[in-house]
């Protein structure tokens, strides 16, 4: 009897033992998987979950390849396999460059290919978007106007902080493009950095590289006449020359918090420029909207810059294919025989279909690629897209005239 006993105890304590065996495992294991959040895109569903950076997201990719929708989105409901988590190697950045941006600066040099589809988070199509409660601030014209700081100083100067202290003073050398008002939207910025690239252990971080080309391009449209707004914004940073820009997560929204859940974002962005079109399109006749990217894909794939417009604007499709042929233009007149293989397609994109403005969405490259980066780490490069965008918008503004 007392031997049944002892061997019924021992059958209890094994039994215990195997199931505090699976209940570790699974929860280690649990650890290890995760359902978004509405609204979430692939990066801020990762940097949630404590796995930021261009690493986790192609690993993130090959293991749930089989669960994401259309463009690579996410599923509600859907529990994805998250990367195991990685020691982040430190990043050596190179000493800054000195030099100052010209205005008008040798074009891109690489040669380049043809491009498929973009996997940026801000890429939201507005079909995926329901009706839903968002935590968003109310807006006033007056309230975001202000961070900008940006004013009139004579018919001829423009006082603009953002560019930073030596190129803070703007001279409007140009009327071409007086009576227009523009929008300029770098992607991503504040939590969300957007794509990553690597030169070595340096990170390339979307939102850095979107929003120095977003200045360079906004200080161009002044010098030509224009009223133009600047939407995503850093106090901090102003037009750098540096061939790696340090990564920050200041960037606001005119001011207001970047939030991380893309919807949000989004939403934001769209709120505060429709806001300042209300008023803007009693004072000026032509007014437009772009939204600057830089796409990530395979390292192999070389893209050139392209453009997509809204499906239902005829405005939209006609600026994007006006900006298309200047960038063909361009290449043909200091690069002859290199060709240009950026393309113009329609894209039923968050932004696009929400911004009041007509608008266009850019893509400048691939992050990933070794000669993409060099339109991106180079100042001279970065100053030539935004001069070329600027020579898009005024075809595009003399055509409207």
């Amino acid at each position: 009897m007392l031997q049944n006993v002892l061997y019924m105890k021992q059958q209890v304590i094994r039994l215990l033992a195997f199931i505090c065996i699976v209940l570790s495992f699974t929860v280690l294991h649990a650890q290890d998987k995760a359902t978004p959040r509405r609204g979430e895109g692939i990066s801020a569903f990762l940097v949630r979950n404590n796995r930021p950076g261009q690493q986790y997201y192609q690993e993130f990719l090959k293991l749930n390849k089989q669960k994401l929708g259309k463009d690579k989105t996410l599923k509600l409901g859907v529990t994805y396999q998250l990367p195991p988590l990685k020691k982040k190697p430190t990043a050596k950045v190179p000493a800054k460059q000195t030099t100052a941006p010209a205005k008008k600066t040798p074009p891109p040099t690489e040669p380049q290919s043809a491009v498929t589809d973009s996997t940026s988070d801000d890429m939201l199509l507005a079909d995926q978007v329901t009706d839903q409660p968002v935590d968003l601030e109310e807006t006033e014209v007056e309230d975001i106007v202000a961070p900008s700081s940006q004013r009139r100083v004579s018919s001829t100067r423009v006082y603009e902080p953002l560019f930073g202290k030596a190129l803070a003073d703007v001279k409007v050398t140009s009327k071409r493009l007086a009576g227009a008002c523009f929008y300029i939207v770098s992607g991503h910025g504040g939590p969300d950095p957007g794509a990553i690239g690597k030169v070595g252990n340096v990170e390339l971080h979307e939102d850095e590289y979107a929003y120095d080309i977003a200045l360079r391009l906004a200080r161009d449209l002044i010098q030509e006449g224009a009223e133009v707004r600047i939407v995503i914004q850093d106090a901090k940073d102003g037009i750098r020359d540096d061939l790696y820009l340090k990564n920050s997560k200041r960037e606001t929204c005119m001011g207001s918090a970047i939030p991380l859940n893309q919807v949000q974002r989004l939403k934001q962005r769209c709120t505060k420029i429709n806001a300042l079109y209300t008023k803007d399109k009693k004072k000026y006749k032509y007014c437009r909207a772009i939204f600057i990217h830089v796409d990530s894909r395979s390292k192999k794939q070389q893209t050139d810059v392209f453009f997509y417009h809204s499906m239902k604007s005829a405005a939209s499709k006609k600026l994007a294919f006006t900006m298309r042929d200047t960038f063909e233009a361009k290449y043909k007149r200091h690069q002859p025989g290199r060709g240009f293989s950026g393309t113009v397609s329609g894209r039923n994109l968050y932004v696009l279909a929400n911004a009041q403005p007509t608008a266009v969405f850019v893509e400048l490259g691939n992050i990933q690629n070794s000669f993409d980066q060099k339109r991106f780490v180079l100042s001279s490069n970065r100053q030539a897209l935004a001069n070329w965008l600027c020579d898009g918008f005024i075809a595009d503004f003399q055509r409207k005239k």
